[in-house]
C-alpha cells in the first residue's frame, strides 16, 4: 500500500511541476541570454574598463627637492621632486617643471599636502611665527591663477589638507611657504601630491 501512495505522489508531483517547467525551461534560455548582454555592457564597456583601471589614473607623490637649498630660502616656491629612485614618490602623467607639478589631463583632481616646518616646537612659545601661511594654487598659466588652498601654521609645526578641484591641461601647480620658513625634508613629514579621478 505504501508503494502505491509513493508512486501516486510521485505522478501528482510531476503533474503540478509539469507547466511550470513548460513555462520555464524556454524562458530561461532568453533570460541567460539578456543576464550575459547585460554583463558585457555594464561591465565590459570600454569606456567603463577605462575608468576601472586605476594604472591609467594620473597620479603623482612628490617629496620636496631640496637640493641647492642652504641657509635661507630666497624662493617662497616650495620645489618637488618624484620617481621610483626616491621611494615612494612616483609620477604617472603629470610633469615637474622647474620643480612645479604641471597637469597633462583635464578633469578632476584630489589634491592633497602636508608640509611640517623645521627647527619648530608646539610646546615652545614664538617658534611659529604668526603668519606662517602655505598657500597652493595654480600659478601657470596666467589667465588661470587662482589660489585653491592656504593654510595658517597658527601655533603648529605642520599644516595638511587635501580638496578636490578641476584642473586643466597645462596647468602648473605652486606651492609657496611665508619666507624665511624652512620646510622638513623628510619625506614623512612633507609631501605634496594628486590624483585624477574624474573626467
Amino acid at each position: 500500500m505504501e508503494m502505491a501512495e509513493e508512486g501516486y505522489a510521485r505522478r501528482m508531483r510531476h503533474r503540478l511541476m509539469a507547466p511550470v517547467l513548460r513555462v520555464a525551461l524556454p524562458l530561461s534560455l532568453p533570460l541567460s541570454l539578456l543576464a550575459l548582454v547585460i554583463y558585457v555592457l555594464c561591465y565590459q564597456h570600454p569606456a567603463q574598463q577605462h575608468l576601472l583601471q586605476p594604472s591609467e589614473w594620473d597620479v603623482a607623490e612628490l617629496q620636496l627637492n631640496h637640493t641647492g637649498e642652504q641657509g635661507l630660502r630666497q624662493d617662497p616656491r616650495l620645489h618637488w621632486q618624484g620617481g621610483p629612485a626616491l621611494g615612494r614618490s612616483f609620477l604617472h602623467g603629470p610633469q615637474l617643471d622647474n620643480g612645479q607639478l604641471s597637469v597633462q589631463r583635464d578633469g578632476i583632481y584630489r589634491l592633497h599636502i602636508q608640509v611640517t616646518l623645521t627647527n619648530c616646537s608646539s610646546s615652545v612659545k614664538n617658534t611659529v611665527p604668526r603668519r606662517a601661511v602655505l598657500a597652493v594654487g595654480i600659478c601657470s598659466p596666467a589667465v588661470r591663477s587662482i589660489s585653491l588652498l592656504r593654510l595658517n601654521f597658527h601655533l603648529s609645526c605642520t599644516v595638511s589638507s587635501q580638496r578636490l578641484t578641476y584642473l586643466a591641461h597645462g596647468d602648473t601647480l605652486c606651492t609657496n611657504l611665508t619666507l624665511p620658513l624652512l620646510p622638513s625634508q623628510n619625506s614623512d613629514e612633507t609631501f605634496f601630491g594628486v590624483q585624477w579621478v574624474h573626467p
